[in-house]
């Protein structure tokens, strides 16, 4: 599975919406700028959360010149596949462009060509302001910058407080943690969880997701510092991968593929007690298990207390792009601190800009019956991993998913699962 940020309460595939303009797609609007006004495009993927906090809305009141064109994508597989087509035509491309963390090593390495130095640009101040490894993987050899951080994803566990209880399980955070000191025991609580769950309710929503936490844990995850391919020597993989097949074959998940229409009806049938939880899951709760499920989730650490990151974003401006001027004053202005942590309250999105921190340190979240959600992640991205990413790192992660489903819905056994996807894996990557 590859690493994604999900739409907030979508729907639809796509989504587009613009201020005085109705087209949806990617491309600048000549006769705007003929009318001396500027439209940029901005095509993005999942929930960045600029339409939900009214961002764009309010860089158009600070410039009334600027109209902002922005569309969505919920599934980001699909908003690649498609931006590729666009770069290597160049024709068709956004003013600004997401990229996902996954994604950043294969533009840093092959495509650097196709995108803006921001370095060169107005927003060139701002890349101190991040993370050095943060920035460091959207900077190519030579030095250019090819995109500005929007947020990272510490990861915890969320949970449904009112299952737990009817479980007879801790629903007090700190209580639930002193229970989860190990991977292991995050199984063995599934194990008295489903003992006594209430029905038609899971521990968890798939295995594909408790690989996916267990893995932002982790520093290697397919490539080594060198750039060499490890996926399927790095005993963390395997080690992920048989902790997901485990929980399947005992019963503990869902069997909800996530980012799927089944899974996200789940969130509001309560299908599963705990998900792994980057800070971006936040939102997508509020938004598909709606009022109803307003306190009665909380969240907690990882088991161990360690940290974990899944996600995180990039703002991009393809070279085709003939308003990299006006682009680059909009990623500046997106990816300051005010606007990270306005993103974050809004929909849980983690600030990547350090001078946002303080700015969320202090956030709570009624919804997740009161949790102190700033300096839950926040913690919890003081103790993550500074990853290796690799440029196959999405065809990598979907193609194990696809394992893990296989496992979980078909009765694959984990061996021959595993051993067929790292002979197809072969046969793809060499």
């Amino acid at each position: 599975m590859h690493l994604r940020r999900p739409a907030t309460a979508l729907a639809a595939a796509t989504i587009c919406t613009a201020l005085s303009v109705t087209a949806c797609g990617g491309g600048s609007d000549d006769s705007a700028a003929a009318s001396g006004a500027t439209t940029l495009t901005v095509s993005l993927f999942g929930t960045f959360g600029y339409q939900e906090a009214g961002l764009f809305d309010k860089y158009h009141q600070l410039h009334p010149d600027i109209t902002i064109k922005y569309d969505s994508t919920q599934q980001e597989k699909n908003y690649w596949t498609a931006l590729q087509t666009k770069l290597a035509s160049g024709r068709g491309a956004s003013d600004v462009q997401g990229i996902e963390v996954g994604r950043i090593t294969d533009v840093v390495a092959n495509q650097a060509g196709k995108w803006v130095d921001l370095k060169k640009t107005s927003a060139s101040g701002q890349i101190a302001d991040y993370p050095e490894w943060k920035e460091a993987a959207a900077t190519t050899k030579d030095g250019k910058v090819v995109g500005l951080g929007t947020d990272i994803g510490p990861t915890g566990i969320c949970y449904r407080t009112d299952l737990l209880k009817q479980a007879g399980l801790p629903d007090d955070p700190q209580q639930l943690a002193a229970k989860m000191t190990s991977w292991d025991d995050y199984i063995a609580l599934g194990q008295q969880f489903k003992a006594k769950a209430p029905k038609g309710t899971a521990w968890t929503d798939s295995a594909g997701g408790i690989y996916n936490v267990v893995m932002s844990t982790e520093k290697e995850i397919f490539y080594d510092a060198d750039g060499k391919l490890i996926w399927d020597t790095n005993p963390a993989v395997k080690h992920a991968f048989d902790l997901g097949a485990q929980a399947a074959q005992q019963g503990l998940t869902a069997k909800l593929g996530q980012f799927t229409p089944e899974w996200d009806q789940g969130f509001s049938t309560g299908s599963f007690a705990t998900i792994a939880c980057p800070s971006w899951m936040i939102g997508y709760i509020k938004g598909k298990a709606g009022d109803a499920g307003s306190g009665k989730w909380n969240v907690t650490t990882l088991p161990g207390g360690v940290g974990g990151n899944w996600g995180g974003a990039y703002l991009g401006i393809p070279a085709s792009s003939k308003h990299q001027k006006q682009a680059a004053e909009l990623i500046a202005w997106l990816t300051a601190p005010e606007q990270q942590a306005t993103v974050f309250a809004k929909v849980g999105n983690f600030p990547s800009n350090t001078k946002a921190f303080p700015l969320v340190a202090d956030t709570k979240d009624d919804y997740f019956s009161g949790a102190a959600i700033g300096k839950v992640f926040g913690d919890i991205a003081k103790a993550a991993p500074t990853q290796i990413h690799g440029k196959d790192d999405g065809v990598i992660g979907n193609q194990i998913g696809t394992a893990l489903q296989s496992v979980e819905s078909n009765n694959v056994a984990p061996d021959k699962a595993w051993n067929t996807l790292r002979d197809q894996l072969k046969n793809q990557l060499g």
